[in-house]
C-alpha cells in the first residue's frame, strides 16, 4: 500500500467508523429500518407541526438527522430523528425569532438548528463527549421532566382546536381560562379517540403495530368519514420531492441571538443524544463512542438545517425498538431513512389530510413519556435536597429556560456536594498533640512521638483533600504554643487543591513566626513540587521527609532528646 493510500485510508477511518458495520444482517437491519420509519412517520408529523416549522420540516429531519448520524456516528443501532426536548426548544427559538422578524424568522431558526450542529461536532473534535452526560440525575430527572410538561402544556391547545398561543408558558397558562370556552367539539372527540388508543392500547398488540401509527390511520380515518362534512385543521398540502437545499440566513446584528439560541440546542442535543446511546449500549452489550457521536450528529443537524428540516437527536423510543426487532448495524438506521425519503417522494398527498388535533394527541403522548415518572414518585422518599433540585430544575425548564435550569441545579447540586464532602475530609485532619491521643501509630513511631515529650505536633491528613477543608485545617493553629517541630503528614493524600495547599501554607507561617520547625512527609512528587512552589515554603526552605517515621527521627533529633 503505498504511503497516499495509507493517508486516504487513514483520513477515511477518521471521518467513518467502519467497525460499526461488521455486524451487518441483512435481514435483521432491513426490518429494524421497516419497523422504525413506521414509528418515525407520525412522530415526524406531529413534532413538524408541533414546531410550527410545519409537517414537512418534521420529515426532512427525520429523514436527514437519521441518514447523516447513522452514517458518521459512534453507535451500532441508535436511531437519530427529531425528539420531543429538540422540538420543545425548537419551537421556543421559532416563535420567538418569528415574533422579531416575521419574514426571515423562520430562515433564521434554521441558522440556530446548524450553529447547534457546529457545536456538536467542535465538543465531539474536542473529545468532551464523556464529560456531557456528568450531572446528578436529580438534574437530568428534573430538565426532562420539565421539557415533558412544556410539551404537554403546549398541545392543549391543538388538543381542543386552537392554535397554541405565542410567548411560552406563562402565556398559555394564562390563555386557558378563556381557550377553554372555544373548545372545538368535533376536533377534541379525534384528540380523545387518538389518546384512548395510545393510553388503552394492549401490551400484546403494542410488539405487532406501533400505537401512535394505528393513531394516525384511525383518526384520520374518522375524519373522512364520520367527520366528512365538518371543517376541521389539517396538515395541509404537503411538497413531494426532495428539499431545496438553503444557506441558512441572518444579518450581523443577529449573529449574537443565534450563537446562543445555537449552542443551548446543540448541548441539549448532545445530552438526548448520550443519554440515548448509554440505553442502548445496556441493551445490547455493546459500547458506543461518545465523541464521534456528537461529531456525527453535529454533521446531521448542519445537513438538514440546509434543508429545512427539524433539528435531531438520538430518539429512545426509536432505538429500543430497533434494537428489540433485531437491528445489529447502523445499516437499519440508513434503511430507515431512505424509507422515510420514498415516503416523502410518493406518499405525500396522503398525509395531507392528517387531523391536526391527531397530531397533537401524540405529541401529548409524548410529552406524558419523558416525564420521569419513576422519580418523580418517589424523589422526596430518595433524598429531599434531590427532590428540591429536580422540582427547581422543572420549574426552570418550564417558566425560564433550559440552560438556566442546568445552569442553577447543577450548580445547587455542586454545593451540596461539596458540603457533604467537606464535612467527611474535615474529620480526617486530626492533629496529634500527646502520646495520649487514640492514633494508630506504629509502634517504632510511637516510641520517636513519646521521646519529644509533648513538643511534637503531628497535623496528619488523608484522603483527597478539597478547598472545603480549609477551614478545618486552619483551625488547628491554636495548638502551635507549646511545640518544638511540627510535623505536616501528607502521606496519605492523593489529592491537594490549590486552597489546601495556600492553608497549609499560612500554617507553616504561623509555625516558622512561633518558632516551630516544620517537617512535611509526602508520598507523592506532585504534592511535593506543588509545597515547594509556594512563596512560604520557598522563603522558609521547608524540609521534606522520605516518610512519616523519617520525620519523626529528624524531629527528635532537632529537639536533641
Amino acid at each position: 500500500m503505498t504511503k497516499d493510500t495509507q493517508r486516504a485510508q487513514s483520513t477515511f477511518d477518521r471521518l467513518l467508523d467502519t467497525e460499526r458495520f461488521r455486524d451487518f444482517n441483512f435481514k435483521a437491519d432491513l426490518f429494524g429500518g421497516m419497523t422504525t420509519a413506521v414509528v418515525s412517520l407520525p412522530m415526524a408529523l406531529a413534532f413538524g407541526v408541533a414546531s410550527g416549522a410545519g409537517a414537512q420540516a418534521g420529515l426532512y429531519g427525520a429523514a436527514i438527522v437519521g441518514l447523516f448520524a447513522a452514517i458518521f456516528g459512534g453507535s451500532r443501532t441508535l436511531i437519530s430523528e427529531p425528539t420531543g426536548p429538540m422540538t420543545v426548544v425548537m419551537t421556543a427559538v421559532i416563535m420567538t425569532l418569528i415574533a422579531a422578524n416575521p419574514e426571515n424568522g423562520l430562515a433564521m431558526a434554521f441558522a440556530v438548528v446548524f450553529v447547534a450542529g457546529l457545536t456538536q461536532v467542535a465538543l465531539g473534535l474536542a473529545k468532551l463527549g464523556r464529560y456531557v452526560t456528568l450531572m446528578p440525575y436529580s438534574v437530568i430527572s428534573g430538565f426532562m421532566s420539565g421539557i415533558g410538561a412544556l410539551l404537554l402544556l403546549l398541545q392543549i391547545y391543538p388538543l381542543i382546536g386552537l392554535p397554541t398561543p405565542q410567548g411560552g408558558a406563562m402565556v398559555a397558562l394564562s390563555s386557558l381560562p378563556e381557550a377553554l370556552g372555544k373548545i372545538r367539539w368535533h376536533e377534541l372527540l379525534l384528540a380523545g379517540s387518538a389518546l384512548a388508543i395510545l393510553f388503552g392500547m394492549p401490551r400484546a398488540w403494542r410488539r405487532k403495530c406501533p400505537p401512535h401509527l394505528i393513531a394516525l390511520a384511525a383518526g384520520t380515518l374518522i375524519s373522512l368519514t364520520l367527520l366528512g362534512g365538518v371543517d376541521l385543521r389539517r396538515v395541509g398540502e404537503i411538497p413531494m420531492g426532495l428539499p431545496e437545499f438553503r444557506i441558512p440566513f441572518f444579518t450581523p446584528a443577529q449573529l449574537s441571538l443565534i450563537l446562543i439560541e445555537g449552542m443551548i440546542l446543540g448541548l441539549l442535543g448532545c445530552i438526548d443524544t448520550l443519554l440515548t446511546a448509554m440505553i442502548a449500549d445496556s441493551l445490547t452489550r455493546k459500547q458506543h463512542n461518545s465523541n464521534r457521536e456528537l461529531v456525527g450528529q453535529g454533521i446531521a443537524n448542519m445537513a438538514t438545517a440546509c434543508f429545512g428540516g427539524l433539528p435531531g437527536a438520538g430518539a429512545t423510543m426509536g432505538t429500543v425498538v430497533n434494537i428489540q426487532v433485531g437491528a445489529r448495524s447502523p445499516v437499519a438506521a440508513i434503511l430507515r431513512a431512505l424509507i422515510l425519503v420514498a415516503i416523502i417522494l410518493a406518499l405525500a398527498p396522503l398525509l395531507e389530510s392528517v387531523p391536526m388535533a391527531v397530531l397533537a394527541a401524540i405529541a401529548f403522548k409524548v410529552g406524558y413519556d419523558i416525564l420521569d415518572w419513576s422519580f418523580l414518585k418517589r424523589a422526596h422518599v430518595v433524598s429531599r435536597s434531590a427532590a428540591f433540585i429536580m422540582y427547581g430544575v422543572m420549574a426552570l425548564t418550564v417558566f425560564v429556560d433550559l440552560i438556566a435550569a442546568v445552569g442553577v441545579g447543577v450548580f445547587i447540586a455542586n454545593v451540596l456536594t461539596i458540603e457533604r464532602l467537606t464535612r467527611l475530609q474535615s474529620s480526617k485532619v486530626k492533629l496529634i498533640d500527646t502520646s495520649g491521643m487514640d492514633f494508630p501509630l506504629p509502634e517504632a513511631e510511637r516510641r520517636l512521638f513519646d521521646a519529644g515529650g509533648g513538643k511534637i505536633l503531628l497535623l496528619h491528613l488523608s484522603g483527597p483533600m478539597i478547598f472545603g477543608v480549609a477551614n478545618a485545617i486552619s483551625q488547628q493553629n491554636r495548638a502551635l504554643e507549646d511545640a518544638k517541630v511540627l510535623i505536616l503528614d501528607l502521606s496519605d493524600v492523593p489529592l491537594l487543591s490549590t486552597t489546601v495547599a495556600l492553608a497549609l501554607e499560612n500554617v507553616v507561617r504561623d509555625a516558622r513566626a512561633a518558632g516551630v520547625d516544620v517537617l512535611v512527609c509526602t508520598g507523592s512528587d506532585d504534592i511535593r513540587r506543588r509545597l515547594q512552589r509556594l512563596e512560604e515554603t520557598q522563603r522558609q526552605g521547608l524540609a521534606f521527609a522520605a516518610s512519616r517515621l523519617d520525620a519523626l527521627e529528624q524531629a527528635v533529633a532537632k529537639l536533641g532528646v
